[in-house]
């Protein structure tokens, strides 16, 4: 390998796993573009950044999330930006609503919609599965869980959209600032009309309950509210969206799997969990050394950029056997896809329950999924991965 490999390229977005599996064997721990992060790609040296915070801090994230040509960005102030012990004191309030009791609540209104959008697929002709299939059923539930305004579905998609693009942008990505900037003031000012509406005539949503809730005897600023919002907006879409997306993909490239499932649905929780190792949404973690520190037998410097390959560490040949295999009965792998430690992530229960339903729902509906020949279109971010566009046909079961 010669040079720093670009991880935004066309061609990696595609497929990143050669060039992961080449860093594992020669480079676990290098320098990469864009900005120079250190990567890590074996799952050992992953989970000994995720393990020691006090060394791997989540500033690098609010760091890489918010580059000067911002300004400011809500997403970057979240907790996901945050360590212990600051971190946990603000994500006790949010964990009930992501809960096994509110797991069992929900589910009854998430098969709802899920049933809702499969029954509007249009059949045996060409369609784009992302706006019509993996959005819409997350979509429905963020604005359920936080009382938006379900129209705006396609707005929240493109404002989280664009707050995960920001680590793929430099300095000189001029054209593609106005965009984020704006989708930044969008939601802002979205978030302070509801943030507004709720403080007048509280409701059932979570809104209302951050606007009750306080952290030591104190309630949340305005900006602290603000910064949740971002983190639910894109926590609550990117996953989900992104793990149908992939998916889809898994099961147009492998037509036995698609069939083995719909005769036997008990498999899906089993499928869900290959394709998140497999496929992973989740491709990378930011942090940031607070001191000098070995890592893969190199060393680094005291606030170095790293980003931890969690869809590389997923792939990693000495902890998963035959790892570039998808396969459907490997026994349960103790992946990655979420993170680890203190920031794994709040909403991978809910994240796997709306997967199951929603796939669940296809599968009633689909006999196969046939390609077309438009190319997938990929997202463009360090940190998550999914097709942006994917036109297929769906034919009747």
């Amino acid at each position: 390998m010669s040079g720093r490999p670009n991880l935004m390229t066309p061609e990696l977005k595609a497929n990143p796993y050669p060039l992961y599996a080449e860093l594992r064997r020669s480079a676990p721990v290098s320098q990469v573009d864009p900005g120079g992060f250190w990567a890590v790609a074996r799952f050992e040296d992953a989970m000994f950044v995720f393990k020691n915070p006090q060394i791997f801090s989540s500033e690098g994230f609010g760091r890489a999330t918010n580059p000067p040509w911002i300004g400011s960005n809500p997403f970057s102030e979240s907790m996901i930006a945050m360590d212990p012990p600051r971190h946990g004191r603000l994500r006790s309030l949010v964990n009930r609503a992501f809960g096994n009791a509110a797991m069992v609540r929900l589910e009854p209104r998430v098969r709802a919609f899920a049933e809702e959008v499969v029954a509007a697929l249009p059949l045996g002709r060409p369609v784009d599965m992302i706006p019509a299939f993996s959005l819409p059923v997350p979509a429905s539930v963020l604005c359920l869980l936080l009382g938006l305004d379900p129209s705006l579905r396609m707005d929240l998609k493109r404002w989280a959209d664009q707050l995960t693009t920001v680590t793929a942008l430099g300095p000189a990505d001029t054209e593609r600032h106005g965009p984020v900037r704006q989708a930044i003031a969008e939601a802002r000012r979205y978030f302070g009309e509801v943030v507004e509406a709720r403080r007048c005539q509280p409701g059932d949503d979570m809104v209302s309950e951050l606007l009750r809730a306080q952290v030591e005897g104190e309630a949340l600023t305005d900006d602290e509210l603000m910064a949740f919002l971002f983190l639910l907006l894109v926590g609550g879409l990117e996953t989900t969206v992104n793990l149908l997306g992939l998916s889809l993909l898994v099961l147009m490239e492998r037509p036995e799997l698609l069939a083995r499932l719909r005769a036997d649905r008990s498999l899906l929780p089993r499928f869900i969990d290959e394709v998140l190792r497999f496929e992973a949404p989740a491709q990378g973690a930011l942090r940031m050394t607070t001191r000098e520190v070995e890592l893969g037998g190199v060393r680094l410097p005291e606030r170095a950029r790293v980003v931890v390959l969690m869809g590389s560490a997923n792939r990693d040949e000495a902890h998963f056997p035959d790892a570039d295999r998808f396969d459907l009965d490997r026994p349960r792998p103790h992946a990655m896809p979420f993170g680890h430690g203190a920031h794994f992530c709040i909403g991978a229960q809910l994240a796997r329950l709306e997967a199951r339903l929603a796939l669940d729902a296809l599968l009633d509906r689909c006999g196969g999924l046939s390609p077309v020949p438009e190319p997938v279109a990929w997202h463009r971010s360090m940190v998550v991965r999914g097709p942006a566009s994917l036109h297929a046909v769906v034919h009747p079961a």
